[in-house]
C-alpha cells in the first residue's frame, strides 16, 4: 500500500516540476527582429509571463584598441574612457561636452524583487554606486579626442538631464531639477545648485532617470520621468507624476503634465519643425515579441496608453482597472523600435556630418534587452525622417557591442552631436564615449 502511495506523490511531485517549468521557461520570440521595427509592426498575441525571461548578457568590457562597428563609410574612435558609468552627455556652445556619471539611486531591501534587481543590474554591469557628477570634456586641440577630463558638479543625486538656457543650466537629478549659474570656459561649477521644482522619486524608484530638453524660446522646460513600475501593480498612488512629460515654465515654476501614458520616455529631442519627439521603453512579461518599444512625437494633451493598453488600442488584460473608455482616445506612437530594445538616446541629425543619407532623421542609441531571447539592441541606429515623418526600417549606425559569444562588450546609452558634426555615444559598461565621423 505505501508503494503505492509514494509512487502517486512521485507523479504528483512530477508534474508538479513540470508545470512549473512550463511556468517559468524562457519565452522564445517568434518574429525576427525587424518585423518589430517601423510605422506598422507585427504585433503577436500576448504570452504572459509569471516570471520574465531573464537573457542578461555577461559583461567582458572592451580591451584596448577595441571598437564597436561603424556602417560603411563611418569611423568610431574614442573620444574619452575611463569614466564612471556614463550616461546623459550635452554639448555646450563652446564644444566642451558635459557627462553625467550616474546611475540608479540606492534601492531599499525591496524583498525578493529588489534581490533580483540588484542581480540582474550586477549581472549587466550596472551594480556600481552612482559617482553622482558631472564631467566636463574638452578636445582643446580638435584631434578628436578629450584631453581634459575634470568633475564639473559634484555632489548630486544620480543625476540625468542636462539643459543650458542663458546663463543658466540646468541638471535633473532623479528628485529635483537644479540650475546652477553657468560661465563659458570655466572647467567647474562650485555654486550650490537651486531647486527649482521637486520630481517624484518614490521608492523603489524604477526607471530613476530625468531627462530635461528646453522649448526653443527657452521659456519651458520638458522633463521626461519614467513610471515606478512594469504595470502599475503597485498601484497608481505611486505613479503621480510619473509615466509622463512634464512641462514646467521657467517665470512662474508652475509644472503640469504635457503627454501621459509614456511608460518610461527617455531621450528628448527637437525636430526642424519645431516639435518634440521622445523614446519610449515599454512593458515587459508579455513575451519576446511584446511590446514593441517606440519612438513618438509628444504632442500636448496626448495619452499613448500605458497602463491599461499600448501601441494604439491593444489591451493589457493583465492590469486592472481596464479603463476601455479612454482607449479610443489615446495616440499611437509613430515608430517601432523592436521589442525590449531599450532605446534611451535620441538625437536629430541635421547638425551631423556622417552624410547626406544620416542627415534628415533621428540617432537611437538602443541600450539593449535583459528579458528577451534572443536579445535585441545593443546598437546605434538612424530612423530616416525624409519628409519630416519617420519611414521605412532603420539604418544600423553602431553594431558589435556584443560579441561573438554573446557577452557585453558594451551598451550604447545616449547620443548627441557634437559641434563639428561627429556623433557621440556614451557607453556606461564600456566607461566611454565614442566619437563616430565620417571617412576622410
Amino acid at each position: 500500500m505505501w508503494k503505492h502511495v509514494r509512487n502517486i506523490v512521485l507523479i504528483f511531485i512530477v508534474l508538479g516540476l513540470i508545470g512549473v517549468w512550463f511556468l517559468t521557461r524562457p519565452d522564445e520570440a517568434k518574429l525576427p527582429l525587424a518585423a518589430l521595427e517601423g510605422p506598422k509592426p507585427e504585433l503577436t498575441q500576448p504570452r504572459p509571463e509569471m516570471f520574465p525571461t531573464i537573457n542578461v548578457a555577461d559583461v567582458d568590457r572592451w580591451k584596448a584598441g577595441e571598437a564597436p562597428v561603424a556602417a560603411p563609410g563611418l569611423v568610431v574612435e574614442r573620444f574619452a574612457e575611463g569614466l564612471d558609468h556614463p550616461r546623459n552627455i550635452y554639448v555646450l556652445p563652446n564644444g566642451d561636452v558635459l557627462v553625467a556619471e550616474s546611475n540608479s539611486p540606492p534601492r531599499d531591501g525591496g524583498g525578493v524583487e529588489g534581490m533580483v534587481a540588484r542581480w540582474l543590474m550586477g549581472k549587466a554591469g550596472a551594480g556600481v554606486p552612482s559617482a553622482n557628477r558631472v564631467s566636463l570634456l574638452r578636445d582643446a586641440d580638435g584631434d578628436g579626442k578629450a584631453e581634459l577630463k575634470t568633475p564639473y558638479i559634484t555632489g548630486l543625486n544620480s543625476p540625468f538631464g542636462m539643459v543650458l538656457v542663458g546663463d543658466t543650466l540646468y541638471v535633473a537629478n532623479t528628485d529635483a531639477v537644479l540650475a546652477f549659474p553657468y560661465k563659458e570656459g570655466a572647467t567647474s561649477i562650485t555654486a550650490k545648485g537651486r531647486e527649482v521644482t521637486k520630481l517624484n522619486a518614490m521608492a523603489p524608484n524604477n526607471h530613476w532617470t530625468r531627462n530635461l530638453a528646453a522649448s526653443p524660446d527657452g521659456k519651458k522646460l520638458y522633463i521626461s520621468v519614467g513610471s515606478n513600475s512594469n504595470i502599475a501593480e503597485r498601484g497608481m498612488q505611486f505613479e503621480r507624476g510619473r509615466a509622463m512629460v512634464l512641462e514646467l515654465d521657467l517665470a512662474s515654476g508652475k509644472k503640469m503634465p504635457y503627454a501621459s501614458g509614456l511608460r518610461n520616455p527617455v531621450g528628448l529631442d527637437w525636430d526642424k519643425s519645431g516639435r518634440l519627439w521622445t523614446v519610449v521603453n515599454e512593458r515587459d512579461m508579455l513575451g519576446s515579441d511584446l511590446v514593441p518599444d517606440y519612438l513618438a512625437l509628444v504632442e500636448f494633451g496626448a495619452d499613448y496608453g500605458w497602463p491599461q493598453h499600448y501601441w494604439g488600442g491593444f489591451t493589457d488584460a493583465r492590469v486592472s482597472p481596464p479603463k476601455p473608455e479612454k482607449r479610443e482616445y489615446e495616440r499611437r506612437p509613430d515608430y517601432a523600435l523592436g521589442a525590449h530594445t531599450a532605446p534611451l538616446g535620441l538625437a536629430f541629425g541635421y547638425n551631423a556630418k556622417l552624410g547626406a543619407s544620416l542627415t534628415d532623421g533621428a540617432f537611437v542609441a538602443r541600450h539593449g534587452s535583459w528579458n528577451r531571447k534572443p536579445a535585441s539592441g545593443y546598437d546605434v541606429i538612424f530612423v530616416p525622417f525624409p519628409k519630416g515623418e519617420p519611414v521605412g526600417k532603420p539604418v544600423r549606425v553602431l553594431t558589435g557591442f556584443l560579441d561573438k559569444d554573446g557577452n557585453a562588450q558594451g551598451r550604447p546609452t545616449m547620443l548627441t552631436v557634437a559641434k563639428d558634426g561627429s556623433l557621440l555615444v556614451s557607453d556606461d559598461v564600456g566607461n566611454i564615449v565614442w566619437r563616430v565621423k565620417a571617412k576622410g
